[in-house]
């Protein structure tokens, strides 16, 4: 039996999407390493994208560092949408994210299975933890 596939419906996604805060620093880094031999059991990688230029690896702060990537950028927080919503929900990132723009936050957002993450700076993420939390209270 196939996993459900999630909720579709926008004002129940923004309702009771429940956002987490990783206290974590994540770092965005790049590197022309192949796959293969890069060290990515160690690194724990939240999120790999193989790009023409290179490889894009999201990971801690602390293990970029110490697996020796002095150049890495965009210090970061993420934040789990706990909401199991749909691959096919529409409007629900396009939402958040025009909403936390008009509150002069970056994002960086990914989709998952099962949940949306959104790596925000460092120093913005009370900010936006505030802001999506408004979507809650809205109902």
């Amino acid at each position: 039996m196939a996993p459900p596939s999630g909720e579709e419906d926008l004002s129940v996604l923004l309702a009771t999407m429940q956002p987490i805060l990783d206290p974590t620093t994540y770092v965005f880094l790049n590197t022309k390493e192949p796959l293969p031999s890069l060290p990515l059991a160690t690194l724990e990688p939240q999120l790999i994208v193989q790009e023409a230029e290179g490889i894009t690896i999201v990971t801690t702060e602390a293990l970029a560092t110490s697996h020796g990537f002095k150049e890495h950028t965009f210090p970061c927080k993420k934040i789990t949408l706990t909401i199991h919503s749909s691959l096919e929900a529409v409007g629900l990132i396009a939402t958040i994210t025009a909403r936390l723009k008009d509150n002069g936050i970056s994002t960086n957002v990914v989709s998952g299975y099962f949940h949306d993450h959104i790596y925000v700076p460092v120093n913005r993420a009370q900010g936006a933890m505030q802001v999506l939390g408004e979507f809650a209270n809205a109902k």
